[in-house]
């Protein structure tokens, strides 16, 4: 099944040079994979991985090894942002 996955700020040096322009990438995973699966599958430093949106929901940490995803689903991630 095709998802949209979506990495911000440092976490996009994640993402193939050719998704860094946009943030995103379609890709392929197989059926009832899960948010922590996509995440551990990209190699994500946990530390980094702070708000997880699914279809612009969040998935709290606790949430994520059993949160499964669906055909069409955008998963975005962004690292924790301080500023002032």
């Amino acid at each position: 099944m095709k998802i949209t996955f979506k990495l911000y700020a440092m976490l996009a040096d994640h993402l193939p040079d050719e998704a860094r322009k946009t943030n995103s990438l379609e890709i392929e995973v197989p059926s009832g994979r899960t948010v922590a699966e996509v995440i551990d599958a990209f190699n994500l430093p946990p530390k980094l991985v702070h708000l997880v949106l699914v279809n612009g929901n969040f998935v709290p940490p606790p949430e994520r090894a059993g949160r499964a995803l669906a055909e069409g689903d955008i998963l975005a991630i962004w690292p924790p942002i301080a500023g002032g």
